[in-house]
Protein backbone atom coordinates (compact mmCIF):
# COMPACT_ATOMS: atom_id res chain seq x y z
CA UNK A 1 0.00 0.00 0.00
CA UNK A 2 3.07 2.33 0.02
CA UNK A 3 2.43 3.39 -3.54
CA UNK A 4 -0.78 4.64 -2.64
CA UNK A 5 0.18 6.29 0.31
CA UNK A 6 2.61 7.69 -2.25
CA UNK A 7 0.23 8.58 -4.94
CA UNK A 8 -2.32 10.02 -2.09
CA UNK A 9 0.48 12.24 -0.56
CA UNK A 10 1.66 13.29 -4.42
CA UNK A 11 -1.89 14.27 -5.40
CA UNK A 12 -2.36 16.38 -1.66
CA UNK A 13 1.20 17.95 -2.39
CA UNK A 14 -0.36 19.28 -5.91
CA UNK A 15 -3.71 20.42 -4.99
CA UNK A 16 -1.71 22.50 -2.07
CA UNK A 17 0.47 24.03 -5.12
CA UNK A 18 -1.95 24.54 -7.46
CA UNK A 19 -3.96 26.42 -4.30
CA UNK A 20 -1.03 28.59 -3.78
CA UNK A 21 -0.55 29.56 -7.34
CA UNK A 22 -4.15 30.34 -7.68
CA UNK A 23 -3.81 32.59 -4.47
CA UNK A 24 -1.05 34.49 -5.69
CA UNK A 25 -2.44 34.76 -9.20
CA UNK A 26 -5.97 36.20 -7.81
CA UNK A 27 -4.73 38.18 -5.28
CA UNK A 28 -1.95 39.97 -7.44
CA UNK A 29 -3.86 40.61 -10.57
CA UNK A 30 -5.99 43.31 -11.34
CA UNK A 31 -10.04 42.99 -10.84
CA UNK A 32 -10.61 43.33 -14.56
CA UNK A 33 -8.38 40.17 -14.66
CA UNK A 34 -9.63 39.00 -11.43
CA UNK A 35 -13.16 39.14 -12.24
CA UNK A 36 -13.43 36.96 -15.10
CA UNK A 37 -10.46 34.42 -13.84
CA UNK A 38 -12.70 34.23 -10.60
CA UNK A 39 -15.73 33.32 -13.11
CA UNK A 40 -14.29 30.38 -14.80
CA UNK A 41 -12.60 28.85 -11.24
CA UNK A 42 -16.23 28.72 -9.82
CA UNK A 43 -17.83 27.62 -13.18
CA UNK A 44 -15.23 24.70 -12.94
CA UNK A 45 -15.62 23.96 -9.44
CA UNK A 46 -19.20 23.79 -9.24
CA UNK A 47 -19.71 21.72 -12.67
CA UNK A 48 -17.59 19.04 -13.68
CA UNK A 49 -14.34 19.50 -11.48
CA UNK A 50 -14.08 19.47 -7.98
CA UNK A 51 -11.70 22.15 -6.06
CA UNK A 52 -13.16 21.91 -2.13
CA UNK A 53 -13.33 25.27 -0.69
CA UNK A 54 -11.88 26.83 -3.42
CA UNK A 55 -14.42 29.85 -4.44
CA UNK A 56 -14.44 30.23 -0.56
CA UNK A 57 -11.18 30.40 0.04
CA UNK A 58 -10.24 32.38 -2.47
CA UNK A 59 -12.76 35.04 -2.01
CA UNK A 60 -11.56 35.50 1.32
CA UNK A 61 -8.13 36.20 -0.02
CA UNK A 62 -9.05 39.09 -2.29
CA UNK A 63 -11.43 40.49 0.43
CA UNK A 64 -8.80 40.58 2.83
CA UNK A 65 -5.82 42.14 0.22
CA UNK A 66 -8.18 44.32 -1.40
CA UNK A 67 -10.93 45.09 1.41
CA UNK A 68 -13.31 47.74 -0.93
CA UNK A 69 -13.99 44.80 -3.23
CA UNK A 70 -15.91 43.32 -0.69
CA UNK A 71 -18.62 44.64 -2.09
CA UNK A 72 -18.60 43.33 -5.56
CA UNK A 73 -15.96 40.51 -5.54
CA UNK A 74 -17.97 37.68 -4.24
CA UNK A 75 -20.64 38.62 -7.12
CA UNK A 76 -18.24 37.03 -9.55
CA UNK A 77 -17.43 33.91 -7.62
CA UNK A 78 -21.76 33.61 -7.25
CA UNK A 79 -22.09 34.11 -11.09
CA UNK A 80 -19.35 30.94 -11.58
CA UNK A 81 -20.86 28.93 -9.88
CA UNK A 82 -24.71 29.65 -11.11
CA UNK A 83 -22.81 28.89 -14.53
CA UNK A 84 -21.12 25.50 -13.14
CA UNK A 85 -24.92 24.78 -11.89
CA UNK A 86 -26.30 25.03 -14.77
CA UNK A 87 -24.13 23.29 -16.55
CA UNK A 88 -24.30 20.24 -14.22
CA UNK A 89 -28.29 20.92 -14.31
CA UNK A 90 -28.60 20.60 -17.51
CA UNK A 91 -26.55 17.53 -18.27
CA UNK A 92 -28.53 15.60 -16.13
CA UNK A 93 -31.72 17.08 -17.26
CA UNK A 94 -30.62 16.07 -20.53
CA UNK A 95 -29.66 12.75 -19.34
CA UNK A 96 -32.41 12.16 -16.92
CA UNK A 97 -32.68 9.52 -14.18
CA UNK A 98 -29.71 7.51 -16.09
CA UNK A 99 -27.28 9.93 -15.35
CA UNK A 100 -28.19 10.68 -12.12
CA UNK A 101 -27.92 7.21 -10.32
CA UNK A 102 -25.15 6.38 -12.00
CA UNK A 103 -23.17 9.20 -10.68
CA UNK A 104 -24.44 9.05 -7.17
CA UNK A 105 -26.21 6.66 -4.53
CA UNK A 106 -29.57 5.58 -4.52
CA UNK A 107 -29.98 6.15 -1.43
CA UNK A 108 -28.63 9.30 -1.52
CA UNK A 109 -30.77 10.36 -4.24
CA UNK A 110 -34.09 9.48 -2.70
CA UNK A 111 -32.99 11.51 0.45
CA UNK A 112 -32.44 14.67 -1.38
CA UNK A 113 -35.96 13.77 -3.94
CA UNK A 114 -37.63 13.86 -0.42
CA UNK A 115 -36.32 16.77 0.60
CA UNK A 116 -37.52 18.82 -2.56
CA UNK A 117 -41.01 17.41 -2.34
CA UNK A 118 -40.93 18.36 1.53
CA UNK A 119 -39.39 22.14 1.12
CA UNK A 120 -39.40 23.33 -2.13
CA UNK A 121 -36.52 25.16 -3.60
CA UNK A 122 -35.28 25.85 0.35
CA UNK A 123 -34.00 22.22 -0.47
CA UNK A 124 -31.90 23.94 -3.34
CA UNK A 125 -31.17 27.19 -1.63
CA UNK A 126 -30.20 25.84 2.00
CA UNK A 127 -26.97 23.50 0.65
CA UNK A 128 -26.21 26.23 -1.68
CA UNK A 129 -25.76 28.90 1.61
CA UNK A 130 -24.17 25.63 3.83
CA UNK A 131 -20.48 26.11 4.39
CA UNK A 132 -17.89 23.74 3.30
CA UNK A 133 -17.89 20.57 3.36
CA UNK A 134 -21.67 20.43 3.17
CA UNK A 135 -22.23 18.63 -0.54
CA UNK A 136 -23.96 20.65 -2.92
CA UNK A 137 -23.97 19.20 -6.42
CA UNK A 138 -26.01 16.24 -5.57
CA UNK A 139 -28.92 18.97 -4.80
CA UNK A 140 -28.27 20.41 -8.41
CA UNK A 141 -27.96 16.98 -10.14
CA UNK A 142 -31.54 16.61 -8.40
CA UNK A 143 -32.63 19.61 -9.60
CA UNK A 144 -32.12 18.42 -13.24
CA UNK A 145 -33.67 15.30 -13.20
CA UNK A 146 -36.83 16.38 -11.50
CA UNK A 147 -36.71 18.86 -13.95
CA UNK A 148 -36.96 21.74 -11.60
CA UNK A 149 -37.72 24.94 -13.54
CA UNK A 150 -34.33 26.46 -15.31
CA UNK A 151 -34.88 29.91 -13.80
CA UNK A 152 -36.50 29.40 -10.55
CA UNK A 153 -33.28 27.00 -10.31
CA UNK A 154 -30.83 30.08 -11.71
CA UNK A 155 -32.47 32.77 -9.57
CA UNK A 156 -31.97 30.35 -6.40
CA UNK A 157 -28.37 29.50 -6.72
CA UNK A 158 -27.44 32.92 -7.62
CA UNK A 159 -29.23 34.70 -4.31
CA UNK A 160 -28.13 31.43 -2.31
CA UNK A 161 -24.33 31.66 -3.45
CA UNK A 162 -24.33 35.63 -3.28
CA UNK A 163 -25.41 34.79 0.53
CA UNK A 164 -22.15 33.07 1.15
CA UNK A 165 -20.19 34.68 -0.87
CA UNK A 166 -20.53 37.86 0.29
CA UNK A 167 -20.78 37.02 4.30
CA UNK A 168 -17.54 35.76 3.52
CA UNK A 169 -16.00 38.31 1.86
CA UNK A 170 -17.52 40.62 4.20
CA UNK A 171 -16.14 38.93 7.37
CA UNK A 172 -12.52 38.63 5.52
CA UNK A 173 -12.36 42.54 5.78
CA UNK A 174 -12.06 41.89 9.87
CA UNK A 175 -11.19 38.45 10.83
CA UNK A 176 -8.60 37.88 7.79
CA UNK A 177 -7.71 34.26 6.14
CA UNK A 178 -8.84 33.11 9.53
CA UNK A 179 -12.35 33.64 8.45
CA UNK A 180 -12.47 30.28 6.62
CA UNK A 181 -12.25 28.00 10.11
CA UNK A 182 -14.77 30.51 11.81
CA UNK A 183 -17.16 29.80 8.92
CA UNK A 184 -16.49 25.91 9.59
CA UNK A 185 -17.12 26.60 13.09
CA UNK A 186 -19.91 28.54 13.21
CA UNK A 187 -20.98 28.23 9.47
CA UNK A 188 -24.29 26.53 10.72
CA UNK A 189 -25.38 29.24 13.43
CA UNK A 190 -24.70 32.08 10.92
CA UNK A 191 -27.11 30.28 8.19
CA UNK A 192 -29.92 29.89 11.09
CA UNK A 193 -29.66 33.88 11.41
CA UNK A 194 -29.87 34.37 7.33
CA UNK A 195 -32.67 31.86 7.22
CA UNK A 196 -34.57 33.26 10.42
CA UNK A 197 -33.99 36.60 8.42
CA UNK A 198 -35.33 35.44 5.11
CA UNK A 199 -38.36 33.93 6.74
CA UNK A 200 -39.00 36.79 8.50
CA UNK A 201 -39.31 39.05 5.62
CA UNK A 202 -41.15 36.75 3.42
CA UNK A 203 -44.48 36.23 6.04
CA UNK A 204 -43.97 40.68 5.92
CA UNK A 205 -44.27 39.71 2.27
CA UNK A 206 -46.63 37.41 2.16
CA UNK A 207 -49.00 39.34 5.20
CA UNK A 208 -48.57 42.36 3.20
CA UNK A 209 -49.79 40.93 -0.20
CA UNK A 210 -52.62 39.12 1.61
CA UNK A 211 -53.95 42.87 2.97
CA UNK A 212 -53.63 44.24 -0.34
CA UNK A 213 -55.58 41.77 -2.32
CA UNK A 214 -58.12 41.99 1.01
CA UNK A 215 -58.41 45.69 0.63
CA UNK A 216 -58.69 45.55 -3.35
CA UNK A 217 -61.48 42.81 -3.01
CA UNK A 218 -63.39 45.08 -0.72
CA UNK A 219 -62.86 47.99 -2.46
CA UNK A 220 -64.40 46.06 -5.72
CA UNK A 221 -67.76 44.86 -3.69
CA UNK A 222 -68.21 48.38 -2.90
CA UNK A 223 -67.84 49.66 -6.09
CA UNK A 224 -70.21 47.22 -7.17
CA UNK A 225 -73.14 47.55 -4.65
CA UNK A 226 -73.18 51.03 -5.11
CA UNK A 227 -73.56 50.64 -9.17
Amino acid sequence: MDWLRAAFLWLNQTFGAVVQWLESFIVGVPIYVAAPSMIVIGALDSSLLSLPEINDYLVVMRCTNVPYEAFYFPLFAAIGSVLGCLLLYTIIRSGGQFVLRKRFRTEHIERVERTYARFGFLALAVPAILPPPMPFKIFVATAGALEYPRWRFMLTVMVARSIRYYIEGMLAVFYGRTVIDLIKRYGFTVLAIVISVCLIGLAIYLFTQRRRRTREASAAASESVSD
